[in-house]
């Protein structure tokens, strides 16, 4: 990974809006900024002509600093973090000092106004490091490949536990079981497993209701692997499946191929999603689809861009996205379909491998 150009790149942004330093309290921008990939530390970033880096940590963390943290001064606190994140920010000579809007503490605001106090002006900033994280580079790109493959490849795992009667949890457990044994660090989020009514709720996380004897079951799950997420969805049916369940289906799926066929440099967000979506319209789905057709994945699940009805964001090479459209009705249940897709100079490329016909077990 190359930390120094995102430091560099950072610290150009933060001198183009008078910002003599920025104190970085998310872990994942934090991550990003440096390698640290522990659950405690500020990153403060004086944006001199030489940008100045100091990561800031507690006692438990004095070995996997030293190892990870790059292109930063590491210091092992004996106070409290921000305390000391404080004093280096003092003694910095900085006028202005941006903080994350978006991700600090009131708590730790509130410890920054009293130790700064007419000392150093606070700025509220908020994207300057999603920003950043939008385009992925080489590296990143290859490890969002391999979590993405890893992940896929569990997909013929849970379709062997499926069968009538079978606790949701227990094919999530399945899939968690088998991400570890690949490798995964962990699950990107909870594993969603929703059968038969339950597949109508778009976030229908799994529970103890057992498998039912017809229906649709939508398995929605990712993992991480090497700091990097992934995320699929595929929908299947157990039983035989009926006409109107497969008209549902088959909407999604061309909806899905349309929203990805729009994927290019230069298009806003919002027209990738029109694109899905006026054709489940034209199917008379129109209100069934209740959610955005995607989002940005990387170091975090969500991330920007948001691919959504009314987004003007241009999609530009290096972006990696979901395409996910979905249909969720009471009577019938619901159909999701998700792959993730990489934003090319030409136009895209879905890195997702597992098939979409509908298996019907």
């Amino acid at each position: 990974m190359d930390y120094s150009a995102r430091q560099m790149r950072l610290a150009a942004d933060l001198r183009s809006a008078r910002i003599d330093a920025v104190l970085v309290t998310h872990m994942a921008n934090i991550r990003y900024l440096c390698g640290f990939s522990g659950s405690a530390g500020m990153l403060l970033i004086h944006a001199g002509r030489i940008a100045k880096l100091t990561f800031f940590t507690d006692g438990r963390y004095t070995q996997q600093a030293a190892e990870e943290v790059k292109g930063a001064r590491v210091v092992i606190c004996r106070q409290p973090i921000v305390v000391e994140a404080c004093e280096g920010a003092r003694r910095s000579r900085a006028k202005v000092l941006g903080f994350e809007a978006d991700h600090l503490p009131y708590s730790s605001y509130q410890q920054l106004k009293q130790f700064l106090r007419g000392k150093i002006r606070l700025k509220p900033v908020a994207g300057l490091v999603e920003r950043l994280r939008l385009i992925k580079d080489t590296d990143e790109i290859e490890k969002i490949r391999r979590a993405v493959i890893l992940g896929a490849n569990l997909l013929p795992a849970a379709l062997s536990v499926i069968k009538p009667g079978i606790k949701e949890t227990e094919i999530a457990a399945e899939l968690e079981l088998q991400a570890r044994r690949s490798g995964a660090e962990g699950m990107s989020f909870e594993t969603i497993v929703a059968a038969g009514e339950r597949s109508a709720l778009p976030h229908g996380r799994a529970s103890s209701q057992p498998i039912p004897a017809s229906g649709f079951i939508i398995l929605d799950y990712g993992v991480i692997l090497a700091g990097y997420c992934s995320d699929m969805t595929r929908t299947v049916h157990v039983g035989p499946v009926p006409p109107k369940r497969r008209q549902m289906y088959e909407a999604v799926r061309e909806a899905q191929l349309a929203s990805i066929e729009a994927v290019r440099p230069g298009i806003a967000a919002g027209e990738v999603d029109r694109a899905g979506r006026e054709l489940l319209k034209k199917a008379g789905y129109d209100g069934y689809f209740t959610h955005s057709t995607g989002h940005g994945v990387g170091i975090e699940i969500h991330e920007g861009p948001r691919i959504a009805k009314g987004q003007v964001e241009k999609l530009a090479p290096g972006m990696v996205i979901t395409i996910e459209p979905g249909i969720y009705t009471p009577d019938e249940g619901g159909v999701r379909i998700e792959d993730m897709v990489l934003v090319t100079a030409s136009g895209n490329e879905v890195l997702t491998p597992a098939a979409k016909d509908l298996v019907a077990l």
